[in-house]
Order: structure tokens, then C-alpha cells, then sequence
């Protein structure tokens, strides 16, 4: 009896092993569809290169199969809740709300980690991470109500924030200051990057709960050439302030149509001023030119590559277009990345890149 158990055993392995291949196989081919936004006539701007969701996406390796008579296949280290994302010099950093921590991926290397520390390192619901000019990672922690940093190989070096007034939702680094969204007092903190110390908040203070420059819950934010952009969700708008705290311009309004929001989260901008907004209620992530003027759209309710399922951050890079590059159609030059992170779904991390046609 025992042979042949061993015998049975070792045919569904073999068969889930094929099983496996096969699946594989398919994956590749309907990778091979070229996803871009808008669609024909239109010209593309946008092609969607990736998606990955497990560590099996980064190192492409399987365990095989746990000691066990049924033969469990190992499905690998999945990522399941993102929510705020960074690249850094081929590292990804992705904060993981229901993992308590981090998701680390090396491109490079091509690694997949998880990241928790313990102790006073302790993260309990990332919400959103950033990176300085030398490495150090900001975790800006909801469940904590604190910003905890990390060095550059990852070691506790201080968190800093007065857990009963401060929510933090958001984090930026920008010439030697961080400009932290507090959803708590309806404003950004914002303090100096050497000592950790609170230098003064954003924006004016004389702000009155009806003046358009007052925040009802900031939850993302961006900065660009001495601009402050901000995702006012309580406002369904997005807030652009310059670093005086004073109120310059809004995008968007309540509503359905098309410039409008229901949802809005995370938000980027380009080195050209295009402003790109994560609507997590319409699942797509809209283009506004400077002027505030609705360019694009591209995403969508999920329903295969390139849509997008309760997407939260939107961030765009110029420096590891190395990595996808493969991945890019032969009419496109790849001007930069579009990272943008679902939280459900079975494509957890979206790529895509904006392209121009080649002359």
C-alpha cells in the first residue's frame, strides 16, 4: 500500500508540475498584446509594460513541493494590500497595510523581501514611504501616528511626530525638509530633515473651514518645482499651493464626468506639469495638462491587464526606465515610468510608460 501511495504521489506532482508549465506558457503569449491608452485612432501615450503581484513575478522560481503526501506547490510571497509605493535605484518599496510592513523588491537582483521590523522600528499600517538623497526610507505610519525612519540598510534610526495630534498619511522629502499630510489637524507639517524637528505647518493658518485653501482630509501629496500639490479627499479636489502655504490653484470637483472625482488618492507630477490623479472610485488614473485641463484617462474596473482594482498611489520615474524597457513596443521611445498600485485584484503592482512614436 505504501508503494503505491508513493507511486500516486509522484503522478500528481508530475501532472501539476506539467499543469504549471502549461499555465505559464499561456501567460506569455497574452503578455505579448501590446495595452495602450487612448485607443486607436487616437495617438498612444501610454502603454501598459507589467504587473506583478507575488514573488514569484521578481525571482520566477518555485520551491517545489511541501513534504507532504498531497503535494502542496509553494505559491510564493504575495503582496496583499499596497498602498504607497517608491523606486530607488532599482529597489522598489511598496507598504503593505495589512502586512504591517514593507515589500521589498530588488530589480537588480531580482529578490523579493518582506520587510517588519520589531522593536522601536515597529510598523503597524504604512500608509505611504519615502526616500532621500542618501537612501533613508520615511514610513509614514497611520497605525503607529508617527513617521518611522530607516537607513539605507534598513536599521531603526528615530521616528519622529506627536502620536495624539498627528495622523500621517503621506510623506515627501524636498531640499533638506519633509512635508508630512496630517489628516487629523487638516494640514502638512512640515519639519527639517537633519534633527526631526516640527518647523511650521501648511497651508496659512488663517485658512477657514469654507476658504478653498482649507483641507478637509489631505491624504496624498507631491512636490514639483517649489509647488505643493495636494489630494484634498474631502474635497474632491486636488490643491496646488505654493511652499508659502498660500493657495494657487484647484483641479477637479465632485461628480461623475470626465475632470471630475470621487475617490481621489495618490497623485504625481511630471517633469512637464502633467498632473496624474488616482481615482479609486472610477479605478483609473486621470491626466491634467498645467492649466488643469483633463488630457487623459487610462485604467478602468478590472477586468484584465491594465485595468485597475481600488487603485491607491501613482507614482511616475525617470531613472530605472533600464528595468522595462524589454517590454516596450518597437514603434516607442519610453520617456519615463507610471507605477500605479491596486489593492485588490489579481495585479497588485501596475507598469506602464509614457511613450512617444518613434520619427
Amino acid at each position: 500500500m505504501t508503494n503505491y501511495i508513493k507511486y500516486f504521489a509522484g503522478l500528481l506532482v508530475l501532472l501539476l508540475a506539467l499543469l504549471a508549465g502549461c499555465s505559464a506558457d499561456v501567460t506569455k503569449e497574452s503578455n505579448k498584446e501590446v495595452i495602450i491608452y487612448p485607443p486607436p485612432p487616437d495617438t498612444a501615450r501610454i502603454q501598459f509594460l507589467a504587473r506583478f503581484s507575488n514573488s514569484l513575478d521578481i525571482t520566477g522560481e518555485r520551491s517545489g513541493f511541501m513534504e507532504y503526501v498531497a503535494g502542496d506547490e509553494d505559491q510564493g510571497s504575495p503582496i496583499i494590500k499596497p498602498y504607497g509605493i517608491i523606486i530607488y535605484n532599482g529597489k522598489i518599496y511598496i507598504c503593505d497595510t495589512i502586512l504591517g510592513g514593507l515589500e521589498i523588491i530588488d530589480l537588480n537582483e531580482k529578490t523579493f523581501d518582506y520587510f517588519q521590523p520589531k522593536g522601536f522600528g515597529t510598523i503597524k499600517k504604512p500608509i505611504n514611504v519615502e526616500v532621500d538623497d542618501k537612501g533613508n526610507l520615511y514610513v509614514a505610519d497611520a497605525g503607529r501616528r508617527e513617521v518611522v525612519v530607516f537607513d539605507k540598510d534598513l536599521n531603526y534610526i528615530d521616528s519622529f511626530g506627536e502620536p495624539s495630534e498627528l495622523k500621517p498619511t503621506d510623506v515627501v522629502f524636498y531640499k533638506n525638509k519633509l512635508y508630512v499630510a496630517n489628516m487629523l489637524n487638516h494640514k502638512i507639517e512640515v519639519y527639517d530633515a537633519d534633527e526631526y524637528n516640527h518647523l511650521y505647518d501648511l497651508p496659512d493658518t488663517n485658512y477657514k473651514y469654507e476658504d478653498p485653501g482649507f483641507l478637509n482630509a489631505p491624504t496624498n501629496i507631491c512636490i514639483r518645482n517649489d509647488y505643493l500639490y495636494v489630494s484634498d479627499f474631502g474635497a474632491f479636489k486636488i490643491k496646488k499651493y505654493n511652499l508659502a502655504g498660500e493657495l494657487v490653484d484647484t483641479v477637479g470637483s465632485y461628480g461623475r464626468g470626465l475632470g471630475q472625482f470621487v475617490r481621489p488618492k495618490g497623485i504625481a507630477v511630471d517633469k512637464e506639469n502633467r498632473l496624474y490623479v488616482v481615482d479609486s472610485g472610477f479605478e483609473n488614473v486621470q491626466i491634467f495638462n498645467e492649466q488643469g485641463d483633463l488630457l487623459m484617462f487610462f485604467g478602468g474596473p478590472y477586468h484584465g491587464p491594465g485595468d485597475m482594482w481600488l487603485p491607491a498611489k501613482v507614482i511616475i520615474d525617470y531613472d530605472n526606465l533600464k528595468y522595462f524597457q524589454d517590454f516596450v513596443d518597437e514603434h516607442f521611445n519610453l520617456k519615463y515610468l507610471i507605477f500605479v498600485t491596486n489593492q485588490y485584484g489579481p495585479d497588485k503592482i501596475n507598469v506602464y510608460g509614457y511613450v512617444e512614436y518613434k520619427k
